[in-house]
């Protein structure tokens, strides 16, 4: 067939000029499979002519595909400050430019630089937790998760752990408790009933081979009416009496008082702290604001132990990590919190938020339809489950489009909000200041195009 001799030669086609600022394996590659495509089609009679702009063109398009970062910068316009899909907490941009240099350059992560040898990469963290906690000590791992694993397979090998049947719970990504247990090499005792469990069942289930009481934060759920669970405090008192170790594994702990009442159904790791608990753990990305990680506070001799468990290698974490959770846990030793996004979020007032939904309205009024509208979202990534704090958000209609439409239409362009009674909504909760500007320009060239 003449259109097959037409064929370009693959090693002159990846010569094109259009091609010179790009790796050459690569074009190479795509180039193979293009051409390959090309002879098929041909084979097949779907293509009459060969049109090496075309080619050339679709080329490009797949090496940028490939090329093009996967992990992408978002508009969280859903109003959920705590969002598990879109990375949960932010980070200040001066708090990351402070721990840039650690990035840049070599640092003494274990290092000690008074004593000229090896350190212990925790101690930079340490002091200032215990000093914000009243802790003895502190254990970072890679997320909550490793720490109640950690934990169990470190205490409760091939013994008892007490749990309430209220707390079996299973987060996101299919994390149950139970199953964990069985994968530490810890035996659940399951105590109550899903709706009640009192003191004396703790008590009762206490025996020669009980290692732990443990107590389960309630991520993304809560039981209400004819209910009722033990306080922590309470439990920390059966354990001491009984010489076993309690432990909470509070899922999103949180320093700062929280605002709305939310304190009420969410204590911080403060008020856990006046216990003298064994253990806590909690996250270091959710209420607390900063990164992914696991935080482990408590008697200094159960830290030490968990230390010296040999699957504390697999799940440390790195400079990154401390460095960044370092300054944020300063930033809220020394009351800064405007240097922790997430609470400056959960903080913020609703004059405010409404000032921020005008200026967008007023830049956009001639080209969309919008309303002011005072709703409800959630704090999100499974804390104060079922619990609801006020905000604004500001409806957004063109083209008579209806609203799932225009939500699909600004994802493509990633801005994320959400459809709420027939409406969709930017949610200025979680707009950043210096995103309205971006919203706006967006809008207007998806309307103009």
């Amino acid at each position: 067939m003449d259109l097959l001799k037409s064929i370009p030669k693959v090693d002159k086609f990846v010569s094109n000029k259009a091609f010179e600022e790009m790796s050459k394996p690569l074009i190479l590659s795509i180039a193979k499979n293009v051409i390959n495509n090309l002879r098929e089609d041909i084979l097949k009679e779907n293509i009459e002519k060969i049109d090496e702009t075309k080619l050339i063109q679709e080329v490009i398009s797949k090496y940028e595909d490939i090329t093009k970062p996967s992990l992408q910068k978002v508009i969280n316009a859903t109003g959920v400050i705590v969002h598990t899909n879109l990375g949960r907490s932010l980070i200040d941009s001066k708090t990351f430019d402070a721990v840039k240099q650690i990035a840049t350059s070599y640092n003494n992560l274990e290092y000690n630089l008074e004593l000229g040898k090896r350190g212990e990469r925790y101690s930079h963290i340490s002091n200032v937790v215990k000093k914000l906690l009243g802790c003895e000590d502190v254990l970072i791992v890679n997320n909550n998760a490793s720490a109640v694993f950690l934990i169990l397979n470190t205490f409760a090998k091939n013994k008892e752990v007490v749990v309430s049947r209220g707390e079996l719970v299973e987060i996101g990504g299919s994390f149950r408790v139970p199953d964990v247990m069985s994968s530490s090499g810890a035996t659940l005792k399951e105590i109550g009933t899903t709706n009640k469990t009192h003191l004396k069942d703790y008590i009762n289930a206490i025996n020669e081979n009980t290692s732990m009481l443990m107590k389960v934060h309630k991520s993304n759920y809560s039981i209400e009416g004819f209910s009722s669970e033990v306080l922590f405090k309470e439990i920390v008192e059966v354990a001491k009496e009984h010489d076993v170790i309690d432990y909470y594994d509070m899922g999103s702990g949180h320093i700062i008082d929280l605002p709305y009442g939310l304190d009420q159904s969410e204590p911080s790791v403060l008020k856990y702290m006046e216990s003298n608990p064994s253990l806590l753990s909690f996250s270091g990305d959710k209420l607390l604001g900063s990164v992914q990680a696991g935080i482990i506070v408590g008697k200094k001799k159960y830290i030490d132990q968990l230390k010296k468990n040999q699957l504390l290698r697999m799940l440390r974490v790195d400079k990154l990590t401390l460095a960044l959770l370092e300054e944020n846990m300063k930033s809220i030793l020394l009351g800064k919190l405007e240097n922790i996004p997430t609470l400056n979020m959960l903080f913020k007032s609703l004059d405010e938020l409404k000032k921020d939904a005008i200026s967008l309205q007023e830049k956009i009024k001639d080209i969309c339809k919008t309303e002011i509208i005072e709703t409800k979202t959630v704090i999100g990534g499974g804390t104060t489950p079922n619990k609801k704090i006020p905000t604004i958000a500001l409806s957004i209609g063109f083209k008579n489009y209806k609203p799932n439409k225009i939500e699909k239409l600004l994802r493509a362009k990633n801005i994320i909000g959400r459809i709420e009674n027939e409406q969709f909504l930017l949610d200025f909760r979680t707009i950043q200041k210096d995103e309205i500007a971006l919203i706006e320009n967006i809008l207007k060239e998806m309307i103009n195009e």
